[in-house]
């Protein structure tokens, strides 16, 4: 049986001449072209040596004639995303249970997230098919955290590194991220809410949405948050009071989010009536977008995380020292991918980091509240 190569064209993709690519395997630039012409077929050697030069597998660069190259599949997924999803844009794909979920990648600042695949179709309002580039990710080889959390990102390394395990994180507030631990669509949910009776953070709520023995819960790491404002503080921004000036404008977080509540309750104390905050009925999808966009002078002020300051080189007034907790359903505490994330919580470097960076206190980072 013959065989037919896309050597020519994968090459010239590559912006590698002949000669180049000859000089590179060590073979001249003759065989290159008979390759190329199909005349030569090389050996297991030097098409190996060919495949890692132009960074590709062997079988895309030779195939038997006859045989075609399956494309990759389409599936559908269920989404989870703060906002819609539409028609071609990138998701991550992940399993949770027996649901394959889709992640937006939408892109950051300076750079195109990874992504496994596009959306070519909307089925339902949470449902979509997915074209993919590859097959399926390995199952028990990602690890799907909803939640609002910056600090979060600073796993993905160790649980890479360490346990090969892929870190996919779902922006979401906490009451979102909690709602969706509960429909099953996200292996672990990220919290920081308040309870305005107990004062306690997190517990009570989630006794209220999960019957007991249900989830499992670890504390992350405890943080500030606060009013983020331009580095310098151009306005002269001090305290809660100060929102409700006609020169300051604000940018607020969406229903849900522990920030928002603690917005709403300081303005509460204060006396001042949300009305009278310019921006309040603006949103962004998390502590680093409201960071940025004060950084950008969208908007005076924010509130978010200190780490979220920092990110920015911006000022940071606290407001409220909370913990930030980690919610896992029992079900799902032996997938090799939470067991790696549980076991990186105790590690001393990876406190050190959250420490550093993010400047959170991880004197209770790894401890069970509810087991």
């Amino acid at each position: 049986m013959e065989t037919r190569t896309q050597l020519h064209e994968i090459r010239e993709r590559r912006g590698i001449s002949a000669a180049q690519l000859a000089k590179l395997t060590g073979v001249s630039r003759q065989t290159i072209y008979a390759i190329e012409a199909g005349d030569y077929v090389p050996n297991t050697a030097l098409s190996l040596h060919l495949a890692k030069i132009l960074e590709v597998g062997v079988e895309d660069l030779f195939q038997l004639e006859g045989d075609t190259v399956a494309a990759p599949p389409q599936v559908t997924v269920d989404l989870v995303a703060s906002a819609s999803l539409q028609k071609g844009q990138p998701v991550q794909l992940c399993r949770v249970g027996k649901r394959i979920i889709g992640v937006s990648a939408a892109p950051q600042p300076v750079m195109l997230q990874m992504a496994d695949g596009v959306i070519i179709e909307q089925t339902k309002r949470a449902r979509a098919k997915v074209q993919m580039f590859e097959n399926e990710p390995e199952a028990g080889k990602r690890l799907l955290i909803a939640g609002c959390d910056p600090g979060i990102a600073l796993l993905a390394h160790p649980l890479l590194q360490v346990d090969g395990v892929d870190l996919v994180v779902a922006q979401a507030s906490s009451h979102q991220a909690l709602d969706w631990l509960k429909q099953g669509k996200v292996h672990v949910a990220g919290t920081h809410l308040r309870d305005a009776t107990t004062g306690e953070y997190n517990l009570p709520v989630i006794r209220r949405l999960f019957k007991q023995g249900v989830v499992k819960v670890v504390t992350f790491a405890i943080w500030e948050q606060g009013l983020v404002v331009r580095s310098g503080n151009p306005k002269g921004i001090r305290d809660i009071a100060d929102l409700a000036r006609n020169d300051i404008h604000i940018i607020n977080r969406e229903k849900g989010a522990g920030s928002r509540d603690l917005l709403d309750q300081k303005l509460k104390d204060a006396g001042i009536s949300s009305d009278r905050v310019i921006g309040y009925e603006r949103l962004a999808p998390g502590h680093l977008p409201a960071a940025l966009a004060v950084s950008q002078g969208e908007a005076d002020c924010c509130i978010a995380t200190r780490s979220a300051a920092r990110a920015f080189g911006l000022g940071f007034l606290p407001l409220a020292t909370e913990r930030y907790d980690l919610v896992f359903r029992r079900t799902e505490l032996r997938l090799p991918a939470v067991q790696a994330i549980l076991d990186v919580l105790n590690r001393a470097a990876v406190r050190r980091k959250l420490e550093m960076l993010a400047g959170y206190d991880t004197s209770k980072t790894g401890e069970v509240l509810v087991n």
